[in-house]
C-alpha cells in the first residue's frame, strides 16, 4: 500500500510486467558528512556504481533534491552532531522517506529509503524505482516509525528547533513528560537472506543455523559477550535463546514476505558459545537479553 503523500502515488499503474526494483543496503556515519562506511553489491544494479566508488564518499553527494543539506537533521537536533553523542535522541529509531538519487550515468531516479538509527551510524535499506524519473522535492517528508507512525516535515520542524537553540544560546531539550528516557543499547545486524534448505531440521536435535551475520556494529559488545569479529559470518540463530529460536525463525519468514517495517521482541543469550575452548555456559544458566 502506498499512502497519498508518496511520490509513487502519482505514477500510473502498469498492467504489463511488474517492474523490477533493485534493493541494496548502505551504512553511513552520523557525522554531518554522512561518510559511507559500507554498501552492498546491489548498488551496481540500482545506481550503476561499484561499492568501491561509494565507500568513504559523503552520502549527501548522491542526493539530487534541494533538501540535500537537511538530510542529516533526521538524526540530530544539533548541527554539530557526531558519533557517540546520543543526547539528541527523538524517540524514533526507524525513519522512512523518499528521495531522488543521481545514477552513475547522470540521470536522476526515485528511491524509497528506510533507515535504522544506531549509536554511531545509520543503516539504510534502499529500494530504487528506475522507471520513475526524478522530480526535485523541496522538502523532506519523513515517517518516524516508533509504532505510532508519526509524520513530520524535517526541513521545517528541525530548522525551527535549531533557530530556537540559537536564540536561547543552549541546546533545545524535548519535554520529557515527567520521566527521563532511559539509555538504550542499539546494535544493528545485517543478515544474509536465509536459505530455507540450509536450515537444520528438528530431527537432528540441533538448533537451526539460519542466516549468517554479514555485518554488525561495534556496540554488540555492550549487548552480549562477543565483539564484531566474533559474530561476523556466524549463524544469527545461535545467538538467540533456545526458547526463542522457533519464534525468530518464523519472524524471518514473515519478514521476507513483507515490504513493511516490522517490530518484534525476543531474547538473545548473554554468553553465546562462539569460540571453541571458551568457557561454556549452560542454557539454563545463561542470562537472557531481551531485544526489539
Amino acid at each position: 500500500m502506498v499512502d497519498s503523500s508518496s511520490p509513487l502515488q502519482s505514477q500510473p499503474a502498469s498492467r504489463s510486467e511488474k517492474p523490477h526494483h533493485p534493493t541494496y543496503i548502505a551504512i553511513h556515519s552520523r557525522c554531518n558528512l554522512a561518510s559511507v562506511l559500507y554498501v552492498s553489491g546491489g548498488i551496481r544494479e540500482a545506481l550503476g556504481y561499484t561499492p568501491s566508488q561509494i565507500i568513504t564518499k559523503p552520502a549527501l553527494a548522491f542526493i539530487a533534491d534541494e533538501f540535500q543539506n537537511d538530510y542529516m537533521l533526521i538524526y540530530s537536533r544539533n548541527s554539530g552532531h557526531c558519533e557517540g553523542d546520543d543526547s539528541d535522541e527523538d524517540g524514533a529509531d526507524v525513519h522512512s522517506f523518499y528521495l531522488n538519487t543521481t545514477h552513475a550515468d547522470g540521470h536522476v531516479l526515485l528511491e524509497r529509503v528506510t533507515t535504522i538509527k544506531c549509536s554511531n551510524c545509520v543503516i539504510a535499506v534502499i529500494t530504487a524505482y528506475p522507471e520513475i524519473t526524478g522530480q526535485n522535492q523541496k522538502e523532506l517528508e519523513v515517517e518516524m516509525i516508533d509504532r505510532k507512525m508519526k509524520r513530520v516535515n524535517i526541513t521545517r520542524e528541525k530548522k525551527a528547533q535549531l533557530e530556537r537553540q540559537k536564540k536561547i544560546g543552549k541546546p533545545f531539550i524535548q519535554p520529557s513528560m515527567g520521566r527521563e528516557r532511559s539509555k538504550q543499547i542499539k546494535t544493528a545486524f545485517i543478515l544474509e537472506r536465509a536459505d530455507v534448505a540450509s536450515l537444520e531440521t528438528a530431527e537432528t536435535g540441533r538448533r537451526p543455523v539460519g542466516p549468517l551475520v554479514a555485518f554488525c556494529t561495534g556496540s554488540v559488545s555492550h549487548l552480549i559477550e562477543a565483539d564484531t569479529s566474533d559474530v561476523m559470518n556466524y549463524p544469527f540463530l545461535k545467538l538467540v535463546a533456545p526458547e526463542s529460536v522457533a519464534y525468530v525463525s518464523d519472524f524471518f519468514d514473515r519478514l521476507l514476505d513483507s515490504n513493511s517495517v516490522m517490530f518484534d521482541t525476543f531474547a538473545l543469550v548473554k554468553h553465546p558459545h562462539i569460540i571453541d575452548g571458551d568457557i561454556f555456559v549452560r542454557d539454563e544458566e545463561n542470562p537472557r537479553i531481551i531485544v526489539e
